[in-house]
């Protein structure tokens, strides 16, 4: 990878973005975007958008999520402790004794803290930690010492940051969708670079807000944008790990390439052209089954307006929603020159229209 979109990559990591609290990761992707786009524009949810040939009639969308999981504070009790609530989908047990930022006045570290395993009940051991038992240590020593740094509802998140693995492997933080929203700019960067679009053709690479809690941005910037066809572009989990059955959960492994959703969410003409593209040039793909709607952007997308054109590419992501997600930044570079691709592929003549004797 290129140092300077390895440095992007990085940035996009550090920067805090819990649902509804986008605003430093749509910094640092509209001042890495606005170089080779033609517009950057950003709507009144937050949802961010970069342009190429913002005059053309067809629309393709690029979309990814900027938002991640996390914190927010509820709570500032007399003994200075913060007391919050999960933004996103959390495992309870993942959150003890982990490091995190508070995003208050001022950025501040804390550590999530519970009952000590050695002071519990024996009755109370079998049982899993639950979320609402945990609060955050400052290291305030009273209420208002807090409040001289913490407001309720400041948003938290884990402190891990970018991490390199051995080989192409690598962990941090909100890779989902970070990661995601890399791709979008690579994309774009290729297309602008090295042309190959049709010239009635524009793309939108998006960032969109809160898919976390409800695919809310997604939902509001498609029906403005109003595309033909787009590709939500999203993390997915990788299955290459013990004790997970293929049967049940399919065969998803790192560093086998971008994947290629197929199912009721998706468009037959739009899965038959994505691996038309990657086998044209040269890209290994994985596909994965959806049996109905995708828990993704992808489902918001296709039913706005009077419905679009959608796909779903998966970058592969061990260790989803924890502070350490995984994955292989070869599948990241693979799946941007997928996107970017898919995008010289589309025409004024290419037919998406369901038919007998399609799919």
């Amino acid at each position: 990878m290129r140092p300077e979109s390895l440095g992007f990559l990085k940035a996009l990591v550090r920067a805090p973005s819990p649902s509804g609290y986008e605003q430093p990761v749509a910094q640092v992707y509209r001042d890495y975007t606005k170089r080779f786009v033609d517009d950057v524009r950003t709507d009144i949810h937050g949802n961010t958008v970069a342009i190429i040939n913002p005059d053309a009639g067809i629309r393709v969308m690029l979309s990814a999520h900027m938002d991640e999981i996390g914190f927010v504070i509820h709570h500032i009790g007399e003994d200075g402790l913060l007391h919050f609530s999960p933004i996103g989908g959390h495992d309870d047990v993942v959150a003890v004794g982990q490091r995190v930022w508070v995003h208050g006045r001022e950025r501040i570290g804390g550590v999530v803290g519970s009952r000590p395993f050695q002071l519990l009940h024996p009755g109370e051991r079998a049982n899993r930690p639950q979320m609402n038992r945990f609060w955050i240590d400052i290291g305030a020593s009273s209420r208002q010492e807090a409040e001289g740094v913490v407001r309720l509802g400041d948003p938290v998140t884990f402190e891990q940051e970018f991490r390199p693995l051995m080989g192409d492997r690598a962990a941090a933080r909100a890779f989902d969708n970070k990661a995601g929203l890399f791709v979008v700019a690579e994309a774009l960067r290729s297309l602008a670079e090295s042309g190959g679009l049709h010239p009635e053709v524009g793309v939108y690479g998006l960032g969109t807000v809160q898919e976390e809690i409800g695919s809310r941005g997604a939902r509001t910037a498609t029906y403005e944008i109003g595309p033909l066809t787009g590709l939500a572009i999203d993390m997915d989990h990788a299955t290459d790990i013990p004790n997970l059955d293929p049967r049940e959960h399919g065969q998803i492994a790192l560093g086998s390439g971008p994947i290629i959703s197929r199912g009721p969410n998706i468009n037959h003409a739009l899965f038959d052209l994505l691996v038309r593209a990657a086998e044209e040039e040269g890209i290994s793909y994985q596909v994965r089954v959806f049996s109905q709607a995708t828990p993704t952007d992808a489902g918001a997308m296709q039913v706005t307006r009077g419905g679009m054109v959608t796909g779903l590419l998966g970058i592969p992501l061990r260790y989803m929603h924890t502070p350490s997600e995984t994955l292989s930044l070869t599948d990241l570079q693979e799946g941007a020159r997928l996107a970017a691709a898919y995008c010289r592929r589309v025409t004024p003549d290419t037919d998406f229209t369901p038919s007998l004797g399609k799919g």
